[in-house]
């Protein structure tokens, strides 16, 4: 194998293992920033390369928010197609079941459209940190 192969395996498969370890979805900047805290000398053009690389091979889970590409391991359900509900202030993200294929199909159809993939993300804020705003909530107020 050419050396330069060989360290592509290697990088692809740190980068693999950095995300295996991340329950949550985690940016490009962030995983890259735990591998080198733990010693790597990877770049970061090839960490975004690479989970670019495993989310096109659906080992990779990704969600768009705020304007950043986060990245998720798909673990055993790599085969599996993923929607989510994600909270925009924590981050924190739940699988969902979708509506039916037949519901995608119907909708588009009925705008013209022909469906060629889909992605659903239902974004909102979760329990515990509307908890944590009515908690802090009073608080403010009484400074005011």
């Amino acid at each position: 194998m050419v050396e330069h192969m060989k360290r592509r395996t290697v990088q692809k498969e740190a980068v693999r293992e950095a995300l295996k370890e991340t329950k949550e979805f985690v940016s490009a900047q962030d995983l890259h920033r735990r591998l080198i805290d733990a010693g790597s000398r990877i770049g970061l053009a090839t960490v975004y390369r690479q989970l670019n690389n495993l989310a096109a091979e659906g080992q990779a889970d990704t969600i768009r928010m705020g304007g950043e590409q986060l990245f998720r391991d798909c673990g055993e359900d790599a085969s599996r197609h993923h929607h989510h509900l994600v909270c925009e202030r924590c981050g924190r993200t739940v699988d969902i079941e979708p509506p039916s294929e037949t519901w995608f199909r119907r909708i588009a159809r009925e705008n013209g459209f022909t469906v060629t993939s889909h992605i659903l993300e239902i974004f909102g804020t979760c329990a515990e940190c509307r908890e944590r705003e009515r908690e802090e909530r009073p608080a403010v107020e009484e400074r005011e």
